[in-house]
C-alpha cells in the first residue's frame, strides 16, 4: 500500500525478514523512503508529521511480524527512528538554504511568513519525538516497550535535525542581526562622513561669502571718473 508517498508494504517486508545483522540496511532503506516522500511535497510540519508517521507506522507492522526468535525489537525500531532523523536533517538543511537567501538579501526574520519557518524548524525535533511516542501508545503489549524504549533514548540523547535545526535558527538569527547593524553602521557611516565635512563645507561657503563681500567692497571704494 502506497501511504504519504511511501510503499509501507515494501518496508513493512523488511521489517518483517530482518535479522540483527540488517539494522543497517533498514536504516538505509527508511531514510531514502522517508526523505523521497518529503522531497515530493511542501514541508509544512502537518506534511512531515503525515511522512514520519507511515513510515513509523511501516516499522511497527514489520516488526510485529517478524518471525525470528529472540529477535531485538529494540535495535529493529531505533533504527527506523535514526533513518528518519537523517531524512529530517536533510530537510532541516533545506530550510536553512532558503532561509539564508533571505537573510542575504537583507530580510527581517522577524516578519511574520519567514518567523514561523524558523519557528517550525524548531520543531522538528519535538515533533519526530511525538511521533515515536505515539506509536509507542499505538503499539500493542509486544512492542509498546520497544518504543518506549526508543522514545526515552531519544528525548535524553536527542536527534541529529534536532541540534542542528537549533544551530541553524541560532546562526541565521545572528547573521540578521548582524547585517541590520551592519546596515545601521553604514548609515551611521554616512551621517558621520557628513559631520566631519559638515565644518569645510561651511568654511567654503563663508570663503565664498567673504570674497564676494570684499569684491562688492572694492567696487564701491573705486572713484568714479571724473567727466
Amino acid at each position: 500500500m502506497i501511504k504519504s508517498g511511501i510503499d509501507q508494504q515494501a518496508l513493512i517486508d523488511m521489517f518483517a525478514n530482518a535479522s540483527a545483522k540488517q539494522t543497517e540496511q533498514l536504516r538505509q532503506a527508511v531514510y531514502q523512503a522517508t526523505l523521497g516522500a518529503l522531497q515530493g511535497r511542501e514541508l509544512s510540519l502537518k506534511n512531515i508529521r503525515g511522512v514520519l508517521g507511515a513510515v513509523s507506522q511501516a516499522a511497527g507492522a514489520g516488526v510485529a511480524k517478524n518471525p525470528l526468535a529472540g529477535v531485538d525489537a529494540d535495535a529493529l525500531l531505533d533504527k527506523a527512528v535514526t533513518g528518519m532523523d537523517e531524512a529530517l536533517l536533510k530537510a532541516v538543511e533545506a530550510n536553512r538554504v532558503a532561509l539564508q537567501q533571505f537573510v542575504d538579501k537583507g530580510a527581517d526574520l522577524r516578519e511574520t511568513h519567514l518567523k514561523k519557518a524558523l519557528d517550525d524548524l524548531e520543531k522538528y525535533e519535538d515533533m519526530l519525538l511525538g511521533v515515536v511516542k505515539k506509536s509507542a501508545g499505538a503499539a500493542g503489549d509486544p512492542l509498546a516497550g520497544a518504543w518506549s524504549q526508543v522514545a526515552e533514548k531519544l528525548q535524553l540523547q536527542g536527534s541529529l535535525s534536532g541540534t542542528q535545526a537549533g544551530a541553524a535558527a541560532e546562526q541565521l538569527a545572528a547573521q540578521m542581526q548582524t547585517a541590520m547593524r551592519e546596515s545601521r553602521a553604514a548609515g551611521l557611516r554616512a551621517v558621520q562622513a557628513l559631520a566631519d565635512s559638515y565644518g569645510a563645507l561651511v568654511s567654503g561657503v563663508l570663503i565664498g561669502m567673504s570674497d564676494a563681500l570684499n569684491q562688492g567692497g572694492a567696487a564701491q571704494a573705486k572713484p568714479g571718473r571724473k567727466r
